[in-house]
């Protein structure tokens, strides 16, 4: 998957091929069974559902939330083989438990939730993610959803809104600097693709020595961030998606950078807390339990081996937990 930092432009001699990072170790701690109920809250190109799948027959299904109706016919033509025990939803994975209460699909045996853009659809020629190819400044994983595009939010952010946004959501060092050439240029003709905010993004950022990505993927990054809301809400996904699993189900998330590893992280240490009251009290007075146990204290990493197999995995941080 094509998350975070890395750069986009496909390495010689990549293809289109999507490869699910840390596979092995999210089969082994999520523990799916024959016969389990799972969901897949970000189908992508059904990677990791694909796994899943085969691990929960004979007699498992999977749920596949997506908002990307592009990403949904894909996964579905790569998942015909497993019939009527793939079920596609276009969906948000936030609102996965009003969406699995009305597909009378409560409670579920196993969650996963890889976050951000895959590979395919980053370098999409058509959808403005990359500056790998010129194409229209979109950014939108569901172009239906009337959301604004990456270039109505460049014409519409000031200079000091779009620096914000390059510092908070794409940890650029350089927000300032680019932000003031983005408005500059965009007074004399509108930005409206790819490869021209890229041209103006490394005429204005000033970098010293080698840098391992491209001077414009954080701007790149924060935009689509931006644009799809990406990080809005996601303790609460974790809470309502914890809500939905039986006792003894386990959730794992997959995140690829600190904006998002973050708030899962913090939302997974408070449903394993148990009583919070004072350390001087007698006795609890909370009556707060634990709702899920951590499977693991620390997020998994991947292997190096994985990592020069597949390097766009190098940033991915899975956690797990237990619904108790």
């Amino acid at each position: 998957m094509q998350r975070g930092l890395p750069n986009p432009e496909p390495e010689d001699g990549e293809t289109m091929v999507h490869t699910p990072v840390l596979p092995e170790e999210t089969l082994r701690l999520l523990q799916p069974a024959p016969g389990a109920t799972a969901v897949d809250c970000t189908l992508g190109m059904g990677g990791h559902a694909s796994l899943l799948l085969e691990a929960i027959q004979p007699g498992g299904w999977l749920i596949g939330f997506d908002r990307d109706p592009d990403a949904l016919r894909r996964a579905g033509e790569r998942l015909a083989r497993f019939g009527r025990a793939f079920r596609p939803m276009h969906a948000d994975y936030r609102t996965i438990a009003g969406s699995l209460r009305a597909a009378g699909a409560l409670p579920v045996d196993l969650i996963l939730a890889d976050l951000g853009v895959s590979s395919a659809q980053m370098l999409d020629p058509t959808r403005g993610f990359s500056f790998a190819s010129d194409a229209p400044l979109d950014m939108r994983l569901d172009p239906s959803s009337g959301a604004e595009t990456a270039e109505a939010l460049l014409a519409r952010l000031d200079e000091t809104g779009l620096a914000r946004l390059l510092r908070d959501l794409g940890e650029e060092p350089q927000a300032r600097a680019i932000a003031r050439a983005i408005v500059r240029e965009r007074a004399s003709s509108p930005v409206r693709s790819t490869a021209r905010l890229a041209e103006i993004v490394v005429r204005a950022a000033r970098f010293q020595g080698r840098s391992r990505i491209h001077p414009a993927t954080r701007t790149f990054m924060a935009l689509r961030i931006a644009v799809n809301d990406e990080l809005r809400g996601l303790e609460a996904f974790v809470e309502d998606a914890v809500s939905c699993l039986r006792p003894g189900g386990r959730i794992a998330v997959i995140s690829f950078h600190s904006l998002e590893d973050r708030p899962v992280k913090t939302a997974l240490r408070r449903l394993a807390a148990g009583c919070v009251c004072p350390p001087d009290l007698p006795a609890c007075a909370c009556g707060r339990t634990a709702a899920v146990r951590l499977v693991s204290r620390r997020a998994i990493r991947p292997s190096a081996a994985e990592i020069a197999q597949n390097p766009r995995a190098s940033s991915a941080r899975l956690r797990v937990a237990e619904r108790l």
